[in-house]
């Protein structure tokens, strides 16, 4: 790709390792040297990613880049769907170069891969507000958590737990306790063979590294794993990725965790998990502080041919529901345009766009049917929020059926 955006500047994407090292420089230079590290392992060793998929601005003079973006693949699993998704990550302009477009440009390049590779979503973990231009809007926790001070955390009971950092040899243990971890979520995101080689790899000094702590039982037997980042916001120990723990397990964690603190001076844990793990559920009786979460922002390219992909979790709703077998069309009201969907003996048998007249089951603005969709605000949460969201009376229980709240977090496969 390379598209002249004026005299000067032109929009390219990466065609070589080249290109690469020039956009990790620029990166480096915005947001800092791990990033730099981050944006060469993700698109010159990372399983999936595409030179095409690192898209940035140059200046056609001197090759400087000025402006950069790139769509980072994943796949999500929801209720046993699996969803292409495409994160936008690593975006950053020059400061001479702000205010003049580049990322709008390259937003609609983005956007346009978004639809030539099947992608249903989109996310990003980007500065508030800004990207709500772009079509997101905040849909599922990311960054916060609980602090647990370590003067608060006992010593465990007598056992023979043992810690040690994670080798080549666990990788089949790690997939298999991630999956079993994982399939408590509605909503996760799903790593293959490939992306755990990626993640056991020393890429020393980028972003995205992490310890992998083991535990063991007496009979050496692995009990569990936690992830520990070395880059992230905060001074504290930060957890942000955990197997199923049994309680003295995750007792023993705590006392791990209690141990690194002291070593590497810091301040205090911070638990960056899914709330109902049992380490979170027990730093909270331990009298955690709760940080609150900010959340990922979500994009849909294309809300009704999702709503398709998702028909199997819209009939297991029905079918557990007192409107099991329905035959009925479901009005989705989103003001300048609607969604109907239209169910026959349990079934949606099709999903179309339509005029927003007529008997609506819920009206919200556009940005909202993203929350709602993927779980994250019910319907009357987004009543308080946004009087313009209204359910017909009638209607509130197939729709609190149909868009249900759900469990989700999204664990990075880089």
């Amino acid at each position: 790709m390379d598209r002249k955006l004026d005299d000067k500047l032109a929009l390219r994407t990466a065609v070589g390792p080249d290109d690469v090292e020039r956009v990790a420089a620029f990166n480096g230079h915005i947001h800092g040297a791990e990033v730099a590290e981050m944006t060469r392992a993700l698109f010159l060793h990372h399983p999936h990613t595409q030179l095409e998929n690192l898209i940035f601005v140059e200046d056609v003079t001197s090759r400087q880049v000025v402006s950069s973006l790139c769509l980072i693949p994943w796949t999500w699993r929801y209720e046993g769907v699996d969803l292409p998704a495409g994160e936008m990550g690593i975006v950053g302009t020059l400061e001479g170069y702000r205010q003049r477009g580049l990322i709008r440009a390259q937003v609609e390049l983005f956007q346009q891969q978004l639809s030539a590779g099947g992608f249903l979503l989109s996310h990003i973990q980007g500065i508030p507000h800004f990207y709500r231009q772009f079509g997101y809007e905040y849909a599922l926790p990311l960054e916060g958590g609980l602090r647990l001070e370590t003067r608060h955390i006992p010593d465990p009971s007598p056992t023979s737990f043992t810690f040690r950092l994670a080798a080549w040899k666990d990788l089949s243990v790690l997939m298999q306790q991630y999956d079993e971890a994982a399939s408590e979520l509605a909503i996760h995101a799903v790593r293959d063979r490939a992306v755990w080689e990626y993640l056991l790899r020393p890429f020393t000094g980028a972003e995205t590294e992490h310890e992998t702590w083991l535990i063991e039982d007496k009979a050496g037997q692995v009990a569990g794993y936690m992830r520990l980042p070395r880059y992230h916001f905060g001074e504290e120990l930060v957890v942000d990725e955990v197997s199923r723990l049994s309680f003295d397990a995750a007792l023993a964690a705590l006392h791990h965790f209690k141990g690194l603190v002291a070593q590497r001076q810091k301040p205090a844990v911070r638990l960056n998990l899914p709330g109902h793990c049992t380490l979170m559920r027990l730093a909270r009786s331990l009298g955690a502080y709760d940080l609150g979460t900010y959340a990922w922002q979500v994009y849909f390219p294309d809300p009704m041919a999702l709503l398709r992909v998702l028909a199997p979790v819209l009939e297991r709703r029905v079918a557990a529901s007192p409107f099991a077998g329905m035959t009925r069309d479901v009005l989705l009201n989103l003001y300048r345009q609607a969604i109907r969907l239209c169910f026959a003996n349990g079934q949606l048998i099709e999903v179309v766009g339509t005029d927003p007249t007529g008997d609506s089951a819920i009206r919200l603005p556009p940005l909202q049917l993203i929350p709602l969709l993927l779980g994250y605000r019910a319907a009357d949460e987004l009543r308080t929020a946004h009087p313009d969201v209204a359910v017909a009376p009638l209607e509130r229980m197939l729709v609190e059926t149909l868009f249900q709240k759900t469990t989700a977090f999204i664990h990075t496969p880089y």
